[in-house]
């Protein structure tokens, strides 16, 4: 017994799949994300801050880096955010976000 795939054509099935499964609006709901705290860091570690923030300033299109940095650090554990922040020496610069990629992690 074979049954036939009642999808058509893969072109079809990506349209129901995005339909379904993904937002309406990917960089509105991302830009609305990162205006409020629900992105922020909490209990997560840096790594898996990290790729949630990559994701949502992909998502937002936000490539400015000072921006970038502005809203990683609001993100950032106060603890965190403040000992980077306070760094006496090669202190990231504020629109130098991979720099403070890497400070945090």
């Amino acid at each position: 017994m074979t049954e036939s795939f009642p999808i058509q054509s893969w072109a079809v099935f990506e349209q129901q799949f995005q339909a379904l499964f993904l937002p309406i609006n990917a960089e509105a709901d991302a830009i609305n994300t990162l205006e409020g705290s629900s992105y922020f860091q909490g209990p997560r570690t840096v790594d898996d801050y990290l790729d949630h923030f990559h994701s949502l300033v992909s998502d937002a299109g936000y490539t400015d880096p000072y921006t970038l940095v502005v809203k990683f650090r609001r993100g950032l554990r106060a603890a965190i955010q403040s000992q980077i922040a306070t760094m006496p020496m090669e202190r990231p610069g504020d629109a130098d976000p991979q720099a403070w990629f890497e400070a945090a992690c």
